[in-house]
């Protein structure tokens, strides 16, 4: 299985080398979707309320590109009220509101003014699960964070967010010190060319117990 390129940081805190992560610069994440998207597999994402703190690790991803780029990608057209956050500065969140009740979250990618952008589609809660599982009514605990629109419900995060910074509070966001080695393909429930084999733009952690089902659209090319 492939690993992704990853550039030097400041060196980690103690524990495993395989579970090892540390904070990042902003520089990290701005770098193109297709390239961060992977990296990101084994983060741990962490959003403080009120009522405590969830933390999410990451097992499942997809990325987005920008305007003439990515079929598949909300800024494909160009900016939108919606999308501005896309083409604004890295390891921001961009949060939306899909199916009239789902809100979905994804770390925005690359350089101001080019969109990018990077859904997260499973996890695993590893912090907070008792407020994860009232947040989440009945669900096991295996499908807590497993699916973009349940990790949003179990961090706690609403689509008000959008536009946060995911590197300052009530966010934390560490990424492991090295990449995780990892499966890819096309993404789920994407219509059209978005959708196929032209753009293989999932990426998740073989065998991990947070990835979703895939689910290809049946108007998806192949």
């Amino acid at each position: 299985m492939p690993r992704p390129r990853d550039d030097g940081a400041a060196p980690p805190s103690g524990g495993a080398a395989s579970d090892a992560r540390r904070r990042r610069t902003r520089a990290f994440f701005a770098r193109d979707a297709v390239e961060l998207a992977p990296l990101l597999l084994g983060a741990v994402l962490a959003h403080s309320t009120p009522e405590g703190r969830v933390a999410i690790r990451i097992s499942e991803v997809e990325a987005y590109r920008g305007v003439g780029e990515d079929p598949g990608s909300h800024a494909h057209r160009g900016m939108t009220a919606r999308t501005a956050v896309m083409f604004g500065e890295a390891a921001h969140l961009y949060a939306y509101f899909t199916y009239g009740m789902h809100t979905c979250l994804n770390v925005v990618a690359g350089v101001e003014g080019r969109a990018s952008a990077v859904l997260l589609r499973g996890a695993t809660v590893v912090e907070g699960v008792e407020l994860a599982r009232e947040r989440r009514g009945a669900a096991s605990d295996r499908d807590l964070a497993r699916g973009p629109a349940r990790l949003a419900v179990a961090l706690g995060v609403p689509l008000a967010a959008t536009g946060a910074d995911l590197l300052a509070p009530p966010f934390s966001l560490e990424v492991p010190v090295a990449p995780l080695a990892f499966a890819a393909g096309p993404r789920t429930g994407v219509s059209g060319a978005g959708g196929g084999a032209a753009y293989p733009w999932r990426f998740w952690l073989p065998d991990d117990r947070g990835v979703s089902p895939y689910r290809r659209h049946a108007k998806s090319h192949t």
